[in-house]
């Protein structure tokens, strides 16, 4: 792997010539031809080593992540942390902690799994908000709401399950026939 020197960082300047700003990016000949200037590639770079100890991280604590987008926020003025802390309790991965005085969060260690919303005592003073693979945003800042969104989710594969043996049960007599034969 070569080491990049000073050097190999060109100042690509706009071609209109009115604007200062600039671009820095890769030579062309050492980054694939892609062009990506190096904020970029310094972010995806940094975004990729964050995926990788969050999830050392998550193993060590034998947790699965079924949502890799998502965001939690404690609203400070509404939190009752220094009397009931259940949040805190609750966190299956420790992502929430006592912090001088307040709940502080590691976002690194966050599932999103919505334990510490349902655990609240006060409405709407945790707010998560997680994206599925299928991309569907899911957004929740009380207990009521997690259980419904929990019950949704049940339904569907319970729906799924039923129509799967239903099939099934439709297919039987077509194996049976050619069972005989």
């Amino acid at each position: 792997m070569r080491l990049w020197k000073p050097s190999d960082v060109k100042f690509i300047a706009p071609k209109n010539g009115r604007c200062r700003e600039g671009v820095l990016k890769m030579p062309e000949e050492n980054n694939g031809g892609s062009g990506k200037d190096i904020y970029h590639i310094l972010t995806e770079a940094a975004e990729r080593r964050r995926k990788e100890k969050k999830s050392r991280l998550l193993e060590q604590l034998e947790v699965k992540e079924y949502f890799e987008v998502g965001g939690i926020k404690i609203d400070k003025a509404t939190c009752d942390g220094v009397e009931c802390k259940l949040c805190i309790d609750a966190c299956p991965t420790y992502a929430l902690y006592w912090r001088s005085g307040e709940v502080g969060i590691d976002e690194d260690l966050c599932i999103y799994c919505a334990a510490c919303v349902l655990s609240c005592i006060v409405d709407d003073c945790i707010r998560v908000w997680r994206k599925r693979p299928n991309g569907e945003v899911e957004e929740f800042s009380t207990p009521k709401q997690v259980l419904t969104l929990l019950s949704n989710i049940n339904s569907k594969k319970r729906k799924e399950r039923v129509e799967f043996w239903l099939e099934y049960l439709k297919q039987i007599p077509k194996i049976r026939k050619m069972s005989s034969i």
